[in-house]
């Protein structure tokens, strides 16, 4: 059944933040996580209303859209990644009604709200693919996702010797009606999230409706996950990847660079095909008033590849990971600036730049760690290296200073305008990430960057919600981090994200160009943006600072000495 289409009625939408050109190419994001942002009805689980209910601090803040993670009906085999109705609401998030007054609500805030939109597999438990185990061999139904006849002398093998990201085959075998092995079928993630057959005309339809369907509720648009899938060479043939293991999609990866070669040499990513998509999908979009947009969560390399994803007909932004996985070290900033800044001017689209997501150790605690730390593995009570809160503290506020000085649009991670941590000592018993179970604790995953926030510190679940239930457990060192306890004081990692947004709106640094200084150490960070002079000291010799009155330091300065790990800005 396609999604029925909505026609919102008397939904007046207040933008005061407008700067005469696209909103999104200077946009500030604000990621939600939405069971952990806060809940309304107690039940552990945050979910819509309770969104709605903090979207007043959310305005405060200064953001300009908020990102909703998936809350379509699901198992939740993996976190809602897993869709079984592309057009409704899980009951654990709530209702339709729900996002209608989340979504009203947050405009008339004058926020704009982007739903996540998971194309490249659906749940097993959708109807779509109920109907295809349902129907015979060669039916229509089968068709709109990928089956194929094994291999061997009774199609005992899989088809191909494709992985799947979350490890193990990417393929499973189905029984027949009549008991007998059957076909098998493709899921390049979890066995329960089966791919689609995107050169299936069908199932470019049902998407179309999809799109319109929340276009027509008012949402402002899709973050769209592995934009970089979806297309698989013709004649799925045979790959190795070049190392063992490997992720696309928030799984794990081996290390920073190695991903994007998988993407590009892998049959099921980054196949030129998926551009076609995206080029349709533009079309659907334009057809809506308000600039509509897509940001693409595709996992390519380098980032003249990445570009390709945000030409002019095709989606608006896409992820800076390069930038996520860029070590805090100024080289290595300042090359990582160079490369993204070329590469999306080049196709007249703004940067993105981002530092932690639901996918990846928060950078209060990232930037400090001693040890590697690959992406999806997470951390835990036996990770080596593990990091100084105080130090990671330190450098998470002076790296956010600093993303939020360029030019381009940013998004932030829930929780990290509080300088949460990511949380190590999470009982075994607690954790839920799939990683975990499927490497016997090897890994242990994300939930680190997914326990519920703290809105006041002497509140039962710190005020994630009315009682002390939490579906993750939150530390108790939390509560001076809970957001009351930072709420107009001085100094708090709070209270310098909300003035390094405001300087951002006031000085219009997302509209500005990145104009590089001289004269300092290979580990300092120093530009000029507009009428902004930017200094980051990633090293540990103090620095002095040029002349200019002081705006915003990461870090209390005393006189005109910049320490390590803190940021700097200075009208000029």
């Amino acid at each position: 059944m396609p999604c029925k289409r909505f026609h919102a009625v008397g939904n007046a939408v207040r933008f005061s933040f407008m700067t005469g050109t696209e909103w999104w190419r200077t946009a500030v994001i604000y990621q939600i996580y939405p069971r952990s942002f806060a809940d309304a009805n107690g039940d552990g689980m945050g979910d819509l209303a309770g969104i709605t209910g903090r979207l007043p601090a959310l305005r405060e803040l200064g953001i300009d859209a908020i990102w909703l993670s998936p809350f379509y009906t699901s198992p939740q085999h993996d976190a809602g990644y897993d869709v079984a109705d592309y057009c409704d609401v899980d009951p654990i998030f709530g209702t339709l009604a729900d996002f209608d007054t989340l979504q009203r609500t947050a405009h008339e805030l004058g926020i704009r709200v982007i739903v996540d939109l998971v194309p490249n597999h659906s749940s097993s438990a959708h109807p779509w693919f109920q109907a295809a185990l349902a129907a015979p061999e060669g039916s229509a139904e089968r068709a709109h996702y990928i089956f194929r006849d094994g291999q061997g002398e009774n199609g005992e093998l899989p088809p191909n010797n494709w992985e799947s990201v979350f490890g193990g085959n990417a393929w499973t075998r189905v029984t027949n009606a009549d008991g007998t092995p059957g076909q098998w079928y493709l899921h390049l993630f979890d066995t329960t999230q089966p791919d689609f057959d995107w050169d299936n005309p069908w199932v470019r339809a049902q998407f179309r409706d999809v799109l319109r369907f929340w276009l027509d509720r008012g949402a402002d648009g899709f973050r769209v996950d592995v934009a970089h899938g979806m297309i698989k060479a013709a004649g799925l043939p045979d790959y190795t990847p070049p190392v063992e293991g490997g992720s696309m999609g928030g799984a794990s990866v081996p290390e920073p660079g190695i991903v994007a070669e998988w993407a590009e040499t892998a049959p099921y990513w980054a196949q030129g095909g998926v551009h076609e998509i995206y080029r349709d999908w533009r079309l659907v979009l334009d057809e809506y008033p308000g600039q509509r947009i897509l940001a693409a969560e595709a996992w390519v390399d380098p980032l003249s590849r990445v570009a390709e994803w945000v030409r002019p007909d095709e989606m608006h932004q896409a992820f800076n990971f390069a930038y996520l996985e860029t070590p805090w070290h100024g080289a290595a900033l300042r090359r990582v600036i160079d490369d993204s800044v070329e590469a999306f001017s080049a196709v007249g689209a703004p940067s993105t730049w981002v530092l932690s997501n639901h996918d990846v150790v928060r950078h209060a605690s990232r930037l400090a760690l001693t040890a590697e730390n690959l992406q999806g593995h997470g951390i835990g009570p036996k990770t080596a290296g593990l990091p100084d809160t105080v130090i990671g503290l330190k450098r998470a506020r002076a790296a956010s200073a600093l993303m939020l000085s360029l030019p381009g649009s940013g998004y932030l991670y829930q929780g990290e305008e509080l300088g949460l941590p990511e949380v190590v000592d999470l009982p075994d018993a607690s954790r839920e990430d799939p990683t975990w179970f499927r490497t016997n604790g090897e890994r242990y995953g994300r939930d680190g960057c997914r326990v519920p926030l703290p809105w006041e510190g002497a509140a039962p679940s710190f005020g994630f919600g009315p009682t002390s239930s939490s579906w993750l457990p939150q530390p108790a060192e939390w509560a001076p981090l809970a957001r009351d306890a930072q709420d107009g004081v001085a100094g708090s990692t709070l209270e310098l994200y909300k003035l390094a947004l405001r300087l951002r709106r006031e000085h219009a640094l997302g509209l500005g160009s990145v104009e590089w200084l001289g004269g300092f150490a290979d580990d300092v960070v120093a530009f000029r943006n507009g009428d902004v002079t930017v200094i980051a000291n990633t090293g540990t010799a103090s620095v002095e600072l040029p002349g200019g009155e002081l705006l915003l330091a990461s870090e209390p300065l005393a006189g005109r000495t910049l320490p390590g790990d803190t940021t700097a800005w200075l009208s000029t």
